[in-house]
């Protein structure tokens, strides 16, 4: 895998998603489908999906590409591959709050080592650049040229006063007990991969999923967090989060900056 390459597509073709994505949004009405598990996929969801997948059969014909939205990809038997969801957080997105990402990024041997997350309506753009390394670009998100960007690096946390993120769609009693297991200082909310990439940047220190998540929906913001120094672990016994699971299916994990004292579940 070349990857200058694969980083020059994955940031070009979120970038180009964003766009449509945006078109989308910023019109008057869009279709809201319901999928076979009651989630919502709207016309933005296809359209991108569309865009990346063309443009990563393109460019790396012979590598395996399982994306959220080809439900014939999630039956590959693959640990090297690309994985995408076109629009992470659907919720976010119909209810016009913002906080949905494209997540685009390569799974390698079961670990996600490059990745690419883009928040079109809040400008924010994360990705590892070739040598696995995770920046945020700040603008001005030009298709061909790199705009100023900013290295990443986990916080080193105060674990008597800890900053978490936790989902804005998902939370429920049993995160806020797991959460209640620390001295927190503050606590935020965010949707879709976002989390990660605040755990990346220092923003948060910690932020764990206790509920039903897919490798699609993780693997570019596991990239991305890897990239800063951070990890991503099982909640049950704290290994690795590995990839290339039975039909692409997360279990609980937490997500953190290693400074942090964890907790058992």
């Amino acid at each position: 895998m070349n990857y200058e390459t694969l980083v020059t597509v994955m940031r070009r073709l979120a970038l180009e998603a964003g766009d449509k994505i945006m078109e989308i949004y910023e019109s008057d009405d869009f279709e809201v489908k319901t999928k076979s598990d009651s989630s919502p996929v709207t016309e933005a969801d296809e359209a991108a999906d569309a865009l990346i997948s063309v443009g990563l059969r393109e460019a790396f014909p012979d590598v395996a590409l399982v994306t959220e939205e080809q439900a014939d990809s999630h039956t590959l038997d693959a640990m090297t591959f690309l994985i995408v969801d076109p629009l992470d957080g659907t919720k976010e997105f119909v209810n016009r709050r913002g906080d949905f990402t494209v997540n685009i990024a390569l799974v390698e041997e079961g670990v996600p080592t490059r990745g690419v997350v883009y928040a079109p309506a809040k400008g924010r753009m994360f990705y590892t650049d070739s040598v696995g390394k995770s920046i945020e670009e700040t603008g001005p998100f030009d298709k061909e040229t790199v705009g100023e960007t900013v290295p990443l690096s986990v916080s080193n946390a105060n674990n008597s006063a800890l900053m978490v993120v936790a989902s804005k769609s998902h939370r429920d009693e049993a995160t806020d007990a797991y959460i209640g297991k620390y001295a927190v200082e503050d606590s935020k909310s965010a949707g879709s991969s976002l989390k990660f990439c605040l755990v990346a940047t220092g923003e948060a220190d910690l932020y764990p999923r206790l509920g039903r998540t897919m490798e699609w929906d993780t693997a570019a913001g596991h990239a991305v967090l890897s990239g800063a120094g951070g990890r991503v672990v099982r909640f049950d016994d704290h290994t690795p989060l590995a990839y290339g699971k039975a039909e692409f299916a997360n279990p609980f994990f937490i997500a953190y900056a290693p400074s942090v004292e964890l907790k058992d579940a």
